[in-house]
């Protein structure tokens, strides 16, 4: 197709094509994306907390006896506690669980707040973790190598 055009006294002449038209398909998903979520909804794994070695289990200097998040086992004779509260052994001994009775102090903060809601004659018991320091019986080290 030819067109003219007039600019003052010029005059252009215009070839015009009609464009071509494609056709292409275009493909929409069906399903919308998965996307990530952070909140697992209470798939992760546990932390193992809890006591290692059991009473009558012979430890050496170092070896964790029981790890926890809140104070359950205090640490006795010749037992140290972490950062995170975990419980170690600082001789080589025997393990040995005790309780022995808890009379907190008559205005401390755990009798105000414990104590109250305990039934009437209730008593208290702390659980210690010690270990016996005793040297280590039919166990070989080796002296030398053939």
């Amino acid at each position: 197709m030819v067109k003219k055009i007039v600019f003052g006294k010029t005059v252009f002449m215009c070839v015009l094509t009609t464009p071509q038209t494609n056709l292409v398909a275009i493909r929409c998903a069906s399903k919308k994306t998965g996307g990530s979520s952070k909140n697992l909804g209470g798939r992760s794994p546990g932390k193992r907390y809890g006591f290692k070695k059991v009473e009558g289990a012979f430890v050496h200097a170092g070896n964790i006896l029981a790890t926890q998040r809140l104070i359950r086992w205090h640490p006795g004779a010749h037992v140290g506690m972490g950062r995170n509260k975990t419980l170690y052994a600082l001789e080589d001994g025997i393990v040995r669980y005790t309780k022995e009775v808890y009379i907190p102090l008559p205005r401390s903060s755990e009798s105000r707040e414990v104590i109250c809601r305990l039934p009437k004659g209730a008593i208290l018991y702390k659980t210690f973790i010690n270990v016996i320091p005793t040297t280590e019986v039919g166990s070989f080290k080796l002296v030398t190598m053939l």
